[in-house]
């Protein structure tokens, strides 16, 4: 009775990277829903009640200011280290390049680019959006602060909203959106979350944002992930104009590839095209005219009988008669130079040998 061989996780883990034999067929896309729209209208309120009240420098912007004054990098030292690579979640280049690796794999395995073009079009977004508010606000951040109870709008400055809530937002929520399953999505979700809010937490106590800027921040990511179905429709025919050039493009370069002749001969650069074509090989008899056909008696009406007629063969086609001599067989000649002992002549090397006498 044979049993399956015990797997290692090595060979379960390169079982996993096995490319898949073709597309699948039902690829989770998300579509824009109610629930969703009611979603993007809530978040899109919250992030102008935000901008409202940083502008008219109302209760939230004292509350920036307390929080800056009480400096939580000096009230709890001991996690500084900890948190100073811990925010490094937010930048945008070394969080890219890690989601970046593992969509690329899953666009690979899946035959498909939909997983890097959404990753593409949500920082594309992120960029344009979150870019254009800062530099439209121009709010200076805690440490370059010029006026206490000031909101700081307007000054030249690049810090509201903040983007490294905004980054962690979009791109550990866009493994959620991209997610192949319900479970996986919920797992995905949660990471998400905690790893933004978390985040955004840790910009507040290193001082490098205020609280205001993070809360923007959450919102601006937000609303990206929200709004990518609506851009569905042109990363499918992104997808589809990068596929077909390249299809295009190896048609061109199978072109020009040598192709194989029928003798199994490859075509040279450079060398004569040869215009006609080589002689046909001349067909040898088959086996089976090797062997002489017996020939049928036919009696005809009133006359003796004769053999029957033979189809006529070509020259090619005949059958080869053996050589028969017609001399009788002769005694085997000696060696006309003996020896006393009656061996050959060494001089000659005659293979023959005297017969006795």
């Amino acid at each position: 009775m044979g049993t399956e061989p015990n797997l290692t996780r090595l060979d379960r883990l390169f079982a996993r990277l096995d490319r898949e034999q073709q597309r699948p067929e039902q690829l989770h896309v998300p579509r824009m829903s109610r629930h969703r729209i009611a979603l993007f209208g809530a978040t899109l309120a919250f992030y102008a009640t935000i901008v409202v009240a940083v502008v008219t420098t109302s209760w939230l912007v004292r509350l920036d200011w307390q929080l800056m004054f009480f400096r939580p990098y000096q009230q709890w030292p001991e996690i500084h280290p900890y948190l100073d690579y811990y925010v490094v979640l937010g930048q945008r280049g070394p969080t890219a390049v890690m989601v970046a690796a593992w969509l690329g794999w899953r666009s690979w395995r899946q035959h498909t680019l939909r997983p890097l073009l959404a990753l593409g079009a949500s920082l594309l977004l992120l960029n344009v959006t979150v870019g254009a508010a800062k530099i439209g606000m121009g709010r200076l951040g805690p440490h370059y602060a010029t006026e206490i109870g000031a909101n700081e709008m307007w000054q030249g400055g690049d810090i509201f909203p903040s983007g490294h809530t905004a980054n962690a937002v979009v791109t550990w929520g866009i493994l959620a959106y991209l997610a192949a399953t319900p479970r996986a999505r919920r797992h995905l979700s949660t990471l998400s979350a905690v790893v933004s809010l978390g985040v955004g937490l840790t910009t507040v106590y290193l001082g490098t944002h205020w609280l205001s800027d993070v809360l923007l921040g959450w919102a601006a990511g937000l609303l990206i992930l929200l709004a990518l179905p609506w851009f569905e429709p042109l990363i499918n025919r992104a997808e589809a104009r990068v596929l077909g050039a390249r299809d295009l493009l190896w048609a061109r370069w199978g072109d020009r590839l040598p192709m194989p002749r029928p003798g199994g001969a490859v075509p040279v650069a450079g060398a004569p095209a040869q215009t006609t074509p080589p002689p046909p090989p001349v067909p040898s008899a088959p086996a089976e005219r090797l062997v002489a056909e017996p020939s049928v008696q036919v009696r005809p009406a009133g006359g003796r009988p004769h053999p029957a007629q033979r189809p006529h063969t070509g020259r090619a086609e005949r059958t080869a008669q053996p050589s028969v001599t017609r001399r009788p067989p002769q005694p085997a000649r000696s060696c006309r130079r003996a020896g006393s002992h009656g061996r050959c002549c060494r001089r000659r090397r005659c293979r023959r040998t005297r017969r006795s006498r």
